[in-house]
C-alpha cells in the first residue's frame, strides 16, 4: 500500500526539520563551548586518565606536552585539569592571573587530614588562608625563628654524624637516617621535643605521601561517593586522620599544662606550638581554634621533614653518580672549615659550590614535581584559550626544569651552570620553580634550605662515602617512585668513611 503524496512530503519536510534543529544546536554549542587548549584523545567517562595511568605522570605529561603544548588540557575523570610545562606558560599562571589561580582544589586525603583544608598548603584562597600565611611567614617560619632553631637543627646533625662515624665501615641505609633526622629536627623545633609517637607520624607521613597524590579515584570523582569507600581510601585516610589527632592532641595538652613556664621569658625558647597558642588566646578578627592549630602543625611535620630529606637523599645520590663533583665539593667545605674543626653555619655564605651543587638538585629533583595543584577561581583567558572556573591547573615544575631552550646540557648534572648564574628558587626565575611562585610559594624555604645545606656540608666535611659491594658509581639507579613528593625508589645504602685531618 502506498503513501499518499502528502504523507510523504509530511514525513520529508518533519526529517528537515528535524536536521536543522539538531544542526542549529550543534552550532550553538560549538559556538557556547569553550575554547580550551589541546590535549590527547579521551575515552567516555575516564578521559585521559588512560595517557598517564601507571606511569610517572611527571614524565608522561612532558611527553605529551611535546605534541599538544605547554598548556595542555586533560579530562582526568571528572576533572577538568590543565597542564602547565613552559617558563612563560608558568608565568602567565603564577604571576599575571596569580590571584585567579591562587585557590587549591579539594582533595580527599587533604580534606580529611587538615581539618577541612585548614593548614597552610591546601586552604582555599581567602581571608582564612591570608591570616594563616601571614602568621607562617612572620611568625612560625620567618628567618629569626629559622636562625633561632639552629641549635636544634645542629644538635639533631652532630648525633647523626655520631651514628655514622661508628658504623665501623659498614653499609648503612642513609635514606633511612636522613629521614629519621628531618623528622626529629622538625618535631624538636614545633613541639619542642622530639614525640614519643615519632615512628608513628613517621608512617602516618609516609603513607599519606603516597596517597595525597590528586590521581587516586576518590579525587577524580569527587561526585561519586561509593569510590570513596570501594577503592579503600577513606578507610585509610580516616585511620591515619584518629592517629595523627591523638599525637596532637596530647601534645597541645601538655604545652597548655606547662604554659606557665614561659612567663616572663623572652621568645627564645618557644616553639612553634607555643607560639600558635598565643593566637589561641589571642582576641581580634583572627583566632585560631584547636583544629586550626592541629591542621598547620601537621602541615609543617610533613613539609619541613619530607622535603629537605629526599633533598639531600638525591643530593648525595648524584654526587655518588658523579664522583668529580663530590671531591670538588669535599674539597671547598673541608678548605672552609679546615681552621675550624667543625661545620659552623655562620661560613655558608662561603659555600658557593655546594649551594649549586643544592640549586642543580632542586633542578633535576624538585621534592613536588608537579608542585601542589591550583584551582582556576573566576572563568579567564590564558594565551587565548579559555580556562573555566573550577578548572585544576598541573605545573610541571619538572619539566620546566628540565627545558633545553633554557637549560644547556638539561638532563645532565651539572652544579657548575649556577656559579655565575643569577637565577635563583624564590620564584622569580619561571624557568626554575621547585618551591613554587606567587602568592602559594613555598612559605617553608628557608626552613627545608637551612636543613639542607646543614647535613651536606657535614657529610663532605667528616666523611668519604662508598658505595658497598663493589659497586661501580655509574651503576647506581636513580629510579623515581611517585607521589606527593618523588622519592628514589630504592633506599640509599652506602659506606661512610670518617675523614681525618
Amino acid at each position: 500500500m502506498e503513501l499518499p503524496f502528502p504523507s510523504i512530503l509530511f514525513t520529508f519536510l518533519f526529517i528537515v526539520f528535524l536536521l536543522v534543529k539538531f544542526w542549529n544546536r550543534f552550532e550553538t554549542n560549538n559556538r557556547l563551548a569553550p575554547k580550551l587548549p589541546p590535549g590527547p584523545w579521551k575515552l567516555p567517562i575516564i578521559g585521559s586518565i588512560h595517557h598517564i595511568a601507571g606511569s610517572l605522570p611527571h614524565h608522561t605529561l612532558r611527553e605529551l606536552a611535546k605534541k599538544h603544548g605547554p598548556l595542555m588540557h586533560l579530562k582526568l575523570g571528572e576533572i577538568s585539569a590543565v597542564v602547565v610545562s613552559s617558563p612563560e606558560t608558568a608565568r602567565d599562571i603564577m604571576k599575571i592571573h596569580d590571584i585567579n589561580f591562587a585557590s587549591r582544589p579539594i582533595l580527599l586525603a587533604t580534606e580529611l587530614m587538615s581539618y577541612g583544608s585548614a593548614n597552610i598548603t591546601f586552604s582555599p584562597y581567602g581571608g582564612y588562608w591570608r591570616q594563616v600565611r601571614k602568621l607562617c611567614v612572620f611568625e612560625l617560619l620567618s628567618t629569626k625563628r629559622v636562625q633561632l632553631f639552629r641549635s636544634v637543627r645542629e644538635a639533631e646533625v652532630a648525633n647523626l654524624i655520631k651514628l655514622l662515624a661508628s658504623t665501623n665501615h659498614s653499609p648503612v641505609n642513609l635514606t633511612a637516617k636522613l629521614f629519621a633526622t628531618a623528622y626529629s629536627t622538625t618535631s624538636k623545633a614545633a613541639f619542642g621535643d622530639e614525640t614519643k609517637d615519632q615512628q608513628t607520624f613517621i608512617s602516618i607521613v609516609t603513607e599519606l605521601t603516597k596517597i595525597a597524590s590528586g590521581f587516586n579515584v576518590a579525587d577524580l570523582y569527587p561526585s561519586i561517593k561509593p569510590f570513596q569507600w570501594i577503592s579503600g581510601v577513606r578507610q585509610k585516610l580516616v585511620k591515619l586522620q584518629q592517629q595523627t589527632d591523638q599525637i596532637l592532641e596530647k601534645i597541645i595538652r601538655e604545652h597548655i599544662e606547662a604554659k606557665t613556664r614561659m612567663t616572663g621569658e623572652s621568645g627564645l625558647h618557644e616553639d612553634l606550638v607555643d607560639v600558635l597558642l598565643k593566637f589561641q588566646d589571642k582576641g581580634g578578627e583572627f583566632q585560631l581554634k584547636k583544629d586550626n592549630i592541629k591542621a598547620v602543625l601537621s602541615d609543617i611535620f610533613v613539609a619541613g621533614s619530607e622535603t629537605s630529606a629526599t633533598a639531600v637523599d638525591w643530593a648525595m645520590s648524584e654526587m655518588l653518580k658523579n664522583p668529580r663533583i663530590m671531591k670538588k665539593a669535599q674539597d671547598e667545605v673541608r678548605q672552609v672549615f679546615s681552621s675550624k674543626g667543625s661545620v659552623d653555619e655562620t661560613e655558608f655564605y662561603r659555600l658557593n659550590y655546594l649551594k649549586s651543587i643544592i640549586k642543580e638538585t632542586l633542578r633535576l629533583h624538585p621534592s613536588a614535581p608537579l608542585l601542589l595543584p591550583r584551582e582556576c577561581r573566576q572563568k579567564c583567558k590564558i594565551q587565548g584559550y579559555d580556562i573555566p572556573e573550577k578548572t585544576r591547573v598541573i605545573v610541571n615544575a619538572w619539566a620546566i626544569g628540565r627545558d633545553p631552550k633554557y637549560w644547556e646540557k638539561a638532563e645532565c648534572f651539572y652544579p657548575e651552570r649556577f656559579l655565575d648564574s643569577s637565577v635563583d628558587y624564590k620564584g622569580a626565575d619561571f624557568e626554575y620553580i621547585p618551591f613554587g611562585s606567587g602568592r602559594r610559594v613555598c612559605p617553608g624555604m628557608s626552613f627545608g634550605i637551612a636543613n639542607i645545606e646543614l647535613l651536606l656540608a657535614n657529610f663532605l666535611y667528616h666523611f668519604d662515602w662508598k658505595l658497598p659491594c663493589e659497586m661501580k658509581n655509574e651503576e647506581l639507579d636513580l629510579t623515581e617512585t611517585f607521589g606527593v613528593t618523588v622519592r628514589r625508589r630504592d633506599d640509599l645504602y652506602v659506606i661512610p668513611i670518617p675523614h681525618y685531618f
